[in-house]
Parts: structure tokens; sequence; C-alpha cells
């Protein structure tokens, strides 16, 4: 059985804001630097969702706005997947597009 690790290290200004995210994989396959990392762990003992937010100081409204957009989208992708759900996919899909209207952050030609 193979075991792979994600690390994400965050640089901290003065004041302990993020100033740098970055992350890689144990393989070497992945490295990249990130303006923001939204990491959900479902704990079963207790039945919740754990969560750690992290976004640097330097990232847009704007960037934040199409993160929060992708995330969303994702989510419902996700679900699909996991679950075969379609009725309730296409309902989270129709709100991340009634979210991205009333953000103004799609183009006129993908609305």
């Amino acid at each position: 059985m193979k075991t792979s690790e994600i690390k994400f290290t965050v640089n901290l200004d003065e004041h302990n804001l993020p100033s740098a995210i970055n992350w890689e994989t144990s393989d070497g396959s992945e490295k990249s630097q990130s303006k923001s990392v939204m990491i959900a762990l479902w704990d079963a003992k207790e039945q919740n969702t754990l969560r750690i937010d992290l976004w640097t100081k330097d990232m847009s409204i704007d960037e934040m706005k199409r993160f929060f957009h992708q995330s969303l989208l994702s989510m419902a992708d996700t679900f699909k997947k996991a679950t075969g759900e379609d009725k309730i996919t296409e309902d989270l899909k129709d709100y991340c597009n009634h979210f991205a209207d009333k953000m103004g952050i799609l183009a006129p030609d993908q609305q």
C-alpha cells in the first residue's frame, strides 16, 4: 500500500497574517504557491466538519469571489460524484450561477 502526504507551509508576517501559502506532495509530483486554501475534514466520531481557511493578505476581493465560485462548483461536482444526486447538484450549480451573477465575476458571454 502506498502512502502520500500533502504538506502546507504558511509564511506569516509580523502580525501573524499569511503572506504566502506553499504546498507540495511527498512524492514531489506537485509543488505550488497559492493565495488561499480551504480544507474541510470530516470527523466521523463527532459527526462534524473541521475546517481550515487561510488566505494571504495580498489576495484581492475579486480573486476571493472567483475562488469561492469555483470552490462551490467543485463541491457540487464532488457531491454528485460521491452521491449520484443529480437534481440537487443542478440546484447547487444554479446557485453558483446566481452567486457569480451577483458578484459580477462572469463575462457577458458566460452568463
